[in-house]
């Protein structure tokens, strides 16, 4: 007979799917990503389809692959959470059956947007002061989006669920909604956790389609016949409410009482502050969430495109290094670091416009540039370039932690720092450099999987709370403190950053460059 002491987590991000087992001590025994795109369908602009029968024949292939990977059978799983991307949202019809979906930034809802705020100018407003929400990413404008172009399918529509309720429904034919994902979509109540239909009403929409709400870390359903079938997970086995991947994410790294802080580099960086209030920012410049911690809130400001901006620099002006890290079977990454080491703090002088310090009520971002460079090779070169683009992103955080500070009146006094970008030799210590505070990065990087892991080892009663098993599983590996030095460079590196900003975002405004991202209805 075998012995029921693994759990697994189910992660739906924006790139990718991926099935991730842990044994009951927080040890990962292994990982199965498969890769994933949200195309643009090109009748309608901003538009980011969530393909729902290829999406869950990946995540069926995902789990399947790691129980045969790890050896371990399907019976020796004792539970299964899941989390995902925050935003994205599915349709149903009153049979269960999917009948639209979108991924989390999808902004094809511009039309809407200004339609909502036609009603009345401060709605927008309004609806954020109970839901910590605006129309930026949430479901209202896409909703009255599908209500005006899809009236067939809005008619049809009986449930409106999240992605990582989309899982489980899949694997068990129950679908529930949980707080810390549902409250993205500007149709929960944050105090109470729960819909608030009127909001829905107060936007034209329908009222009907609220599934119940189950709060994270409980046991939401098991896996049904079908299930078994389709995933080769084993019929009985129990599915435990998650979270959105940030919050997930936030009590992987044992960010689980309030007035604690974290960062999160990805391809989005997020900062994440716990709060026990779940009062909004009067000025509505910053996100709200539930956590998936009962009783705890998120304040979170994000910035856009770090890891993607990254990434693009690896590919378009990196191919030594890509081609020298497969030679040596490591990260290209990790090449550019020791390249960057070189380069002092500041990088010059280099001032990057990427993303700008979040603006929730009205969020946009300039054109992106490299600014305040000349054509000096020794000085002005690739590893140069790809300092100031590590820095620009801490600089971004710092202008978040203060946004932050002025809506809660708290400061920090350190923080953790996760995700892809935590693996860097440099990032972390810039990042320490730039806020002037201890950040420590824990021994697993990609926390929003452990996470998970933790709310199903929860539901089950492995845990006795999900602040005790983070506090027992996670394990800082190193810390980083701030140089003073550099600390000054930083100062002014900020200021000049937030000055050269402006007018580059006038001129987006003006139409004389593209915005990198704005917000529908903008």
């Amino acid at each position: 007979m075998y012995n029921m002491n693994y759990l697994m987590a189910i992660d739906a991000g924006t790139g990718s799917v991926r099935s991730v087992i842990f044994d009951v001590n927080g040890n990962q025994a292994g990982c199965v990503q498969k890769e994933w795109k949200h195309p643009e369908d090109p009748r309608f602009p901003g538009s980011m389809n969530f393909d729902w029968n290829a999406n869950w024949n990946l995540t069926c292939s995902c789990i399947k692959e790691v129980l045969t990977r790890t050896g371990v059978s399907a019976a020796q799983i004792a539970a299964v959470s899941t989390t995902c991307m925050r935003e994205g949202i599915v349709l149903y019809n009153s049979k269960g059956e999917e009948l639209w979906a979108c991924a989390n930034v999808d902004a094809r809802a511009k039309d809407e947007v200004a339609l909502l705020k036609q009603i009345d100018p401060q709605i927008e407003k309004e609806i954020y002061l109970k839901s910590g929400q605006t129309f930026a990413l949430g479901a209202l404008p896409r909703l009255l989006w599908v209500k005006k172009k899809l009236p067939d399918i809005y008619a049809q529509t009986a449930y409106i669920g999240m992605i990582n309720d989309w899982i489980i429904f899949k694997l068990s034919g129950v679908l529930a909604v949980e707080p810390s994902n549902g409250s993205t979509t500007g149709l929960f109540d944050l105090k109470t956790r729960r819909w608030d239909i009127d909001i829905a009403r107060r936007c034209g929409l329908r009222d009907d389609i609220f599934p119940d709400v189950i709060e994270c870390g409980e046991v939401a359903a098991k896996v049904s016949k079908t299930g078994e079938e389709q995933s080769g997970l084993i019929a009985g086995t129990p599915l435990v409410c998650g979270g959105g991947d940030c919050q997930l994410g936030t009590i992987g790294v044992g960010v689980v009482e309030k007035s604690e802080a974290v960062v999160f580099g990805g391809s989005f960086w997020q900062y994440e502050f716990n709060t026990d209030s779940g009062v909004c920012s009067p000025r509505c410049d910053v996100r709200v969430n539930c956590h998936a911690v009962p009783n705890l809130w998120q304040y979170e400001a994000l910035a856009f495109n770090p890891g993607l901006v990254m990434r693009w620099f690896r590919d378009a002006f990196c191919d030594l290094e890509k081609k020298e890290a497969a030679e040596k079977n490591t990260d290209p990454y990790l090449l550019m670091d020791d390249k960057a080491l070189s380069v002092p703090a500041g990088s010059h002088g280099i001032i990057c416009t990427f993303s700008d310090v979040m603006n929730y009520i009205n969020w946009k971002h300039a054109s992106p540039a490299f600014i305040n460079f000349d054509l000096n090779p020794v000085k002005f070169n690739k590893a140069a370039f790809y300092r100031a683009i590590l820095e620009n992103a801490c600089l971004v955080t710092l202008g978040h932690i203060k946004l932050v500070q002025e809506a809660t009146g708290k400061h920090i006094q350190k923080i953790v720092f996760a995700g892809g970008a935590a693996k860097s030799k440099l990032w972390p210590q810039i990042l320490a450099d730039v806020i002037g505070i201890q950040v420590d990065v824990p021994v697993v990087k990609e926390a929003t999987a452990l996470g998970a892991a933790i709310m199903a080892g929860k539901g089950i009663g492995f845990f006795h709370s999900i602040s005790e098993a983070a506090r027992t599983l996670v394990k800082i590996e190193k810390t980083f403190s701030p140089d003073a030095k550099n600390r000054e460079v930083y100062d002014k590196a900020y200021d000049n950053w937030k000055a050269v900003y402006k007018p580059m975002l006038k001129l987006s405004d003006e139409k004389l460059t593209r915005y990198m991202w704005c917000a529908p209805g903008l």
